[in-house]
Formats: structure tokens, sequence, C-alpha cells
């Protein structure tokens, strides 16, 4: 299930809740480094040893109408786009062993288009089941207009901020983030706490789109009646969305960024290490090499 876990769990549990009544579930979505860490020599297997932290967190679900006053959000709407039966989208991102016969995570370079195939036809399916008629209407006609005058006419996009109040993003990279923005046409406030979860605590896998959530609420950005769109990709190749309503106000005491929410948003994302290190993608690999009478130990 990869990064893409949180939903597909809420959509189990969903499921579940049609046919038993007065029922309570406990989610629990992490990333343990441990257990898929690379020790080889393959690029494409080496990149997940440097893009994932570890992280957790745990959900209670319940369909009590007597716990509806305690509850902070309501599932409305959720969608999963799965694309596993296209080679190109199933071995973009998958676990497999190098010529060595080490296991770890492979990440191909066609793992962007991918992403961008599941993530149109994930939009295709909630759109309209979250925005407003008028402006579903609205963007038919201007596909309908585009059509007519030869393709010479911008393409038409969608406007989500319609039907949703905050985007709650995947923090699978500056990429990921940076594309769902431009795609959904996105300001920087839209995705403010999604690029200050990956600044702070990197990409939790599963987990990362709480942590996001946690933000909004830490910041008292959620208030009763919004809307929050859940976004999320995984390997398979996965995007699964979802629509929450906020059915009270969250002032986001006693959570993940209590101690450090007071420092954020920060103007400056540069990487230190980056900038410390980066000098050696300009240098020559060939100049990198062990002494012959080097032992690697046990």
């Amino acid at each position: 299930m990869g990064c893409s876990a949180s939903l597909i769990s809420v959509n189990i549990v969903q499921n579940i809740f049609k046919s038993t009544r007065d029922r309570n579930a406990v989610v629990v979505t992490s990333e343990s480094l441990s257990l898929g860490w690379y020790n080889g020599n393959d690029k494409s297997m080496i990149l997940a040893n440097c893009l994932f932290r570890t992280g957790g967190c745990v959900m209670v679900l319940t369909n009590k109408p007597a716990l509806k006053s305690r509850a902070m959000l309501e599932l409305k709407q959720l969608v999963r786009t799965h694309h596993g039966s296209r080679d190109e989208s199933y071995g973009c991102c998958i676990q497999k062993e190098d010529e060595n016969g080490l296991a770890g995570f492979h990440l191909g370079k066609n793992l962007p288009k991918a992403a961008t195939r599941a993530f149109a036809d994930n939009l295709k399916q909630i759109a309209p089941k979250i925005l407003p008629a008028t402006e579903l209407l609205r963007f038919a006609a201007a596909l309908l207009f585009r059509k007519l005058s030869g393709g010479s006419a911008a393409r038409p996009v969608i406007n989500f901020k319609k039907g949703v109040e905050h985007f709650c993003l995947h923090t699978g990279g500056k990429a990921v983030i940076d594309g769902i923005a431009e795609n959904l046409g996105l300001s920087e406030d839209d995705v403010e706490p999604a690029r200050m979860t990956l600044h702070r605590f990197g990409n939790t896998s599963a987990s990362s789109l709480w942590y996001v959530l946690a933000y909004m609420a830490a910041k008292g950005r959620l208030k009763k009646g919004d809307r929050v769109f859940m976004i999320s990709f995984g390997a398979g190749f996965k995007c699964n969305s979802c629509l929450w309503k906020v059915l009270r106000d969250l002032d986001g005491r006693n959570n993940v960024w209590e101690d450090s929410i007071h420092t954020y948003p920060r103007t400056n994302l540069n990487n230190p290490f980056l900038e410390k290190y980066g000098w050696i993608h300009n240098e020559d690999s060939g100049q990198f090499h062990l002494p012959d009478d080097y032992e690697i130990p046990d």
C-alpha cells in the first residue's frame, strides 16, 4: 500500500461500518526505515534511504451517533485509483533485489508520469462528488468552447476551491507538492501546511497526511464547517483522495506541532545538507575509490 495506506485503511473501515453499527476502529499508520533500508549501490534504490523519515500516527474512527459531538472530522467522500494493471505504473515504485541480491525500493524515472496519470484519473472521479454544479457546468462549457475553437483556446482548469477550503497534500517531496499546486492552481498559502511538514518531519509515508492536518489545526485554520481535501500517492501506482468536513473548531493543542509551530511558517527552506555537501554533484565520480587494502567491516 505504501504512502497511500492511510486512505486505503480509512476506506476499509468505511466499508466495514456500512454493515455494522455502533463500532469503533483504530487505524495505525507508520514509516519504519529499518525494514526497507538498502545497503547496495543502485542509485534508483539508494534514493529511498534519503527520501523517507520515521514517523507514525493513530486515528480513531467511529460510526456511533452518540460520539458525534466529540468527533473532529466527518468523512464525506473517498475515491481510490489503482493503476497496477499497467506495467509502467506497477514497476516505477517497487521493492525488489538488485544484481547482488540486496533488497530495496526501486524508484524509476517514469514515476512522475505514472503519478500524473493516476492523479488525473482520480480527480475525474472525485470532482463531481465534491464540487458544486455551477463549477462543473462552467468547466464543461469551457471544454466545449475549446473544442469548438479547434484547441486554440487555453486549456480550462477546474477550480477545486469552489468546494474546498483546505488542501492536505502528501509530502512526497518538493516536486510532488509543486506539481499538485500547479495542476490545481493552488496558492502558496494553500500548500504551506505541506511544505512546512516536509521541512519539519520529512516524508513519513502513509502518516504524512496527518502531520499536514495537524499543522492546519495548530495554526487555527480548521473551523467548523470547513472542508478538507486530502490527496495521497503510493506504490502500485495509486492515487487516493477524500473529503473531510470539520465538525468543530480545532485548536491543535497537544498535537505533534506543539513544540515548534511558533517557528513556522519559514521563508528559508533550503536544505543545509545540500548546501554543505552539494559540491559532490559537480565532481568526477571516477576519482572516488576505496584503497586496495580497505576491508569492509562486518
